[in-house]
């Protein structure tokens, strides 16, 4: 009692009531030549699903086409089933033997069977002349073609056939080669395979393909229907109640996908309603799967909702920045960011696996890079911007890309939100502009270039006046026609080793102390003479320069006078007290801030706390207030972070140590250059450094406290470097 076997079409159907199922644990065997146990994922290649209602009945469902399967001329078909009911332990064991039979002859062409657990295809086949045939390879869409041989095939947990007249193709759910569809609204799994049957009169290829739907819902109910009646001579009352239990067919209900404002820069995703049998299991970005916890390694938030009337939903926020988004630019000024992802389900508690897949795009307007500069007396400085794409261009000088060997040359420091360059005004890369006793003008030419699409970003020139040092002379050798194989590269002074500044294939400028180069002096009457010669003494080679229009000797001189009267005027004013320098007491003011991707913005009281993903930069600027002295230096001795306000709470991390970065972080801190501007008046009084977000972890689980950055200072005198710590920011550094 408590079996029933029935045949349902092309499926045998095996119902337990409730009393043989609940409180047991149930293990199925298929019966053929031997006892074969059917495991979930032998099950599904076969062709067997099991299903429970919520009473604890139990249906088995085996496919006619099975693996183990008495199958007579695609007519009869024998199905026999071993159940094994264990209660406490395994010795107390219950066994039933099922075997039934079915008929089934209404075969279409083409049949297609969409189960709980698998997919199957069977197609109709002219029965064949020998038994010298098989099935020989199968080539998988997924849509792009991949081709198994069949041993392959059945090892990756599909399953291929024939019979007397047709020919069989199983697939589970969510394996590789099966891949999600949307069909009139209608999420489907859908499974393609060409299939290559061999025979003596040659090959046939079997196109077969099925789409099912993955996600339905059935509601259940059991009422209770009572009636009452009296009967009317002896008035006798009747209570009368019927318990039937009643289950609505499978309905589809494709799961929604809202997305949120892109103006956030990130997707926030919402996909559902579901019933609370549904578990999100892992979700496929174009760059790989990945299951919950590694999302909210990478740092996406993933959270489950819980909805009136026992549903549920799932959210899933992805910044735009992360490597699973796509970027394009259809437009220099707009950015279209484009994500696809598939969400993995699995509903209990049969274990079916279902996929929903969903696409989303969004289009910004584009913050381009920019570029500022400065110069002192010998340097080119060069702060670039980063624009809301990050670092999505080459940097060129003079209209050519910066070269490894350039960035070294050029001190370059990046990171995630800027670029620094100094550059001296002597560099090759640089135009002079004009140039006088006492100093040359010198122009910087930059250019940001997108490369994928050949767009300029941004350019910018900075031209500068640059001094010579007192006792400094200058000279300009020009080439003539009368010496056209003259190289000005080639032209020194009259110490060989003294090259010119500056040279091209029109002239050599020269520049030199006049105490250096085998510079000459003399007096002659009331003026003091220094002299030089440029020639050409020497090749490349080392070769003595010989033409038949030799170059002349070029003197250079510079005469200063050596005595000479100036009247200056100037008063005097007595005073009964003289200034002096005493020791006091005062009050220096030091404020930290966290800035929004570059130092032109911070956040403000209100904004704190500043909600942020893990390992994105956090910026922080550390300034000495209402000081104008030049001579005072801010110091960053250390800086720690701690999950709770006290700076001596514990847990802790370092990220500054003794004024340099903590080497024992993963992550390590970027010091970045302070130039001065509108704001920074006085860059020694200025401190920046970034870090990573980053969380506590207690027992191996990550808070998601609040993380406090605590930082010691010392002002120093730049004067006085008797303290090691008043040396610099990390002088221990190397350049």
């Amino acid at each position: 009692g408590g079996l029933k076997a029935d045949c349902v079409g092309n499926l045998m159907r095996l119902s337990l009531d409730k009393a043989l199922a609940v409180g047991n644990q149930l293990e199925v065997e298929a019966i053929g030549t031997q006892h074969i146990a059917l495991t979930p994922v032998l099950a599904a290649q076969c062709g067997y699903s099991m299903e429970s209602d919520p009473w604890g009945n139990t249906r088995i469902y085996t496919s006619l086409m099975g693996c183990y399967v008495n199958n007579k001329d695609d007519a009869t078909f024998t199905v026999g089933l071993r159940l094994q009911m264990y209660s406490n332990k395994p010795s107390d064991v219950v066994t039933h033997n099922v075997m039934r039979t079915c008929s089934y002859t209404r075969w279409a062409t083409r049949e297609i069977l969409c189960d709980r657990t698998y997919m199957e295809v069977s197609n109709y086949m002219p029965p064949p002349a020998t038994d010298e045939s098989g099935i020989w390879k199968m080539t998988f869409y997924t849509p792009e073609p991949v081709v198994m041989m069949k041993g392959e095939a059945e090892q990756a947990g599909y399953q291929a056939m024939t019979t007397a007249h047709r020919l069989v193709v199983r697939s589970p759910y969510s394996t590789a080669e099966t891949y999600p569809e949307d069909v009139a609204g209608v999420p489907m799994e859908v499974f393609k395979v060409s299939t290559y049957h061999t025979s003596p009169e040659g090959v046939t290829v079997m196109n077969m393909v099925a789409a099912c739907p993955t996600y339905h819902i059935t509601y259940t109910v059991e009422p209770m229907l009572e009636v009452m009646w009296r009967a009317e001579r002896s008035h006798e009352d009747t209570r009368y109640k019927i318990l039937f239990p009643i289950t609505t067919p499978l309905m589809p209900r494709p799961p929604q996908a809202v997305d949120t404002n892109a103006e956030e820069r990130l997707f926030g995703i919402h996909v559902g309603t579901f019933l609370d049998d549904v578990e999100l299991k892992n979700i496929t970005f174009s760059t790989g799967t990945s299951t919950l916890e590694e999302c909210v390694a990478k740092g996406f938030i993933v959270q489950e909702h819980r909805h009136p009337g026992g549903l549920k939903s799932f959210s899933l926020k992805v910044p735009f920045v992360a490597t699973e988004v796509l970027k394009h630019n259809p437009e220099p000024l707009v950015t279209t960011y484009t994500l696809a992802l598939v969400f993995g389900f699995l509903i209990h508690p049969e274990e079916t696996a279902f996929a929903h897949p969903v696409e989303f795009t969004a289009s910004l307007q584009d913050v381009l890079p920019t570029i500022k500069g400065t110069c002192d007396q010998h340097l080119f400085y060069i702060e670039v911007t980063f624009g809301n794409q990050g670092k999505n261009f080459e940097t060129l000088i003079e209209y050519k890309p910066l070269t490894p060997e350039l960035e070294q040359e050029f001190r370059l420091q990046e990171n995630e939100t800027h670029l620094t360059l100094v550059v001296p005004f002597t560099a090759k890369q640089t135009a002079f502009e004009r140039v006088t006793a006492d100093s040359i003008r010198a122009r910087l030419d930059i250019l940001l270039w997108e490369m994928t699409n050949n767009w300029m970003l941004a350019d910018f020139f900075l031209s500068c006046n640059f001094c010579y040092p007192n006792g400094t002379i200058t000279a300009l050798a020009a080439k003539v026609e009368s010496v056209p194989n003259l190289i000005p590269g080639w032209l020194t002074l009259k110490d060989k080793s003294c090259k010119p500044f500056f040279s091209d294939d029109r002239f050599a400028y020269f520049s030199f102390g006049v105490d250096s180069c085998g510079t000459t002096r003399t007096f002659f009457d009331n003026y003091m003479i220094y002299q030089n010669e440029i020639g050409h003494y020497y090749t490349n080679r080392g070769n003595t320069y010989a033409s038949p229009n030799d170059p002349e000797y070029q003197t250079v001189s510079c005469y200063y006078m050596i005595n000479d009267t100036r009247t200056v005027k100037f008063g005097y004013k007595s005073h009964s007290t003289y200034p002096s320098a005493e020791i006091g007491m005062g009050q220096l003011d030091v404020q930290m801030r966290l800035a929004q991707s570059s130092y032109s913005y911070f956040y403000q009281a209100e904004d704190y706390p500043v909600v942020t993903y893990l390992r994105q930069p956090l910026y922080f600027e550390v300034a000495l207030t209402r000081s104008n002295d030049p001579s005072l230096e801010l110091i960053l001795e250390s800086c720690w972070a701690t999950a709770y306000e006290d700076s001596s709470s514990q847990p802790s991390w370092d990220v500054i140590v003794n004024s340099c970065e903590n080497k024992e972080d993963s992550h390590v801190t970027l010091f970045h250059p302070v130039t001065a501007d509108a704001r920074v008046n006085i860059p020694s009084h200025f401190k920046r450094f970034s870090i990573n977000m980053f969380t506590f972890t207690k027992d191996d689980v990550i808070l998601k406290d609040e993380i406090y950055i605590h930082c010691k200072a010392m002002v120093c005198d730049i004067n006085d470097t008797s303290e090691d710590i008043c040396r610099g920011q990390c002088p221990r550094r190397s350049p």
